[in-house]
């Protein structure tokens, strides 16, 4: 899907300084790209399970860099 079909959020032009950042703002537009994943008591389960599995993925790729580093 090209970029162009998603609403319209701020990410485009406000810079992310810090992971908390990144994951508030991935939070923000997943609830945005995908108002059906929204439960009626407002919980994400999805958006839970997506922010998951970029935590697993940004560990595995710090733990693979710190692999590669030379001593």
């Amino acid at each position: 899907m090209n970029a162009n079909h998603f609403p319209a959020t701020s990410s485009f032009t406000v810079e992310i300084h810090s992971y908390a950042e990144l994951q508030q703002r991935i939070h923000d537009d997943l609830r945005v790209q995908h108002p059906e994943w929204i439960e009626a008591g407002g919980n994400c389960p999805t958006c839970e399970s997506y922010e998951q599995r970029l935590a697993e993925l940004i560990s595995l790729f710090q733990s693979n860099e710190r692999k590669l580093a030379p001593a």
